[in-house]
């Protein structure tokens, strides 16, 4: 009885994961293949925790707070980069804005919300990013690391450094999003001072017609040229969140 609680714990963490974390708690990706991987991550993990000593829980209330605790670890560390991976998201919109193209929206069925072109193209960069660099792997040794730090049935569950830790990652996703749309700002707001001056300089000519296209060719290029820097960006900021992330989590809960 005692393992198979031990088992059900260490599940209720990996489905935590799943379910929020990016690419694995995607709405493209079925649910039955989510719990086939739940339960083969868990089975994984499982020999790692068979020594540890947990004991039967006396009632049904007592064995849904340990199950509630053991799912909100997975949760926290999932969301965790997903909050990082929204700031692919700022950064489109900000360009977005700026080019006058933000009207351009996509619907995205994993979050069931439009958003715009850039913002899409700014997502799809950062996951690859994410994959190309081995996160994946990276949440799953993370996850690996959570039950060393706080063994299933311990109590685990949110803290106070877990809470400043998201809260500095919504900072950090902000950061970086300004950082990725950066050059092309820079380069928009430059355009758009050039036309100001035409505009002095030849009133006759139609700025607005003229500027929307001149915006777009501007935004485009700028990007072609700085996508590689726009990557850096992105994968610089992933492995220290993780392990941000892991450190608050082997904190005392609240």
């Amino acid at each position: 009885m005692e393992k198979f609680v031990l088992f059900t714990l260490v599940l209720g963490r990996v489905s935590g994961l799943v379910m929020s974390a990016p690419i694995f708690g995607s709405r493209d990706v079925p649910m039955q293949f989510r719990a086939l991987l739940s339960v083969a991550v868990a089975l994984l993990a499982l020999p790692s925790q068979w020594p540890l000593a947990v004991t039967a829980p006396s009632g049904t209330v007592e064995y849904a707070l340990l199950m509630a605790g053991e799912v909100l670890v997975g949760l926290c560390l999932g969301l965790g980069v997903d909050i990082l991976l929204s700031g692919a998201k700022v950064a489109g919109q900000l360009i977005g804005l700026t080019s006058g193209e933000a009207l351009a929206e996509i619907y995205d069925p994993q979050t069931d919300e439009s958003f715009a072109v850039h913002s899409q193209f700014f997502v799809a960069i950062a996951t690859m990013v994410f994959v190309s660099i081995g996160g994946h792997r990276l949440v799953m040794a993370a996850l690996l690391d959570t039950f060393h730090a706080i063994p299933p049935g311990t109590g685990g569950g949110v803290s106070r450094p877990m809470v400043d830790a998201l809260q500095v990652l919504v900072t950090q996703a902000f950061s970086m999003g300004i950082q990725a749309a950066a050059p092309t700002l820079v380069a928009l707001l430059l355009t758009t001072l050039v036309l100001g001056l035409v505009s002095r300089t030849l009133p006759q000519l139609n700025v607005m017609a003229l500027g929307f296209g001149l915006n777009s060719l501007v935004t485009y290029g700028v990007l072609m040229l700085t996508l590689g820097a726009v990557a850096m960006v992105f994968q610089e900021q992933f492995e220290p969140a993780l392990e941000s992330l892991v450190t608050a989590l082997s904190a005392r809960p609240l």
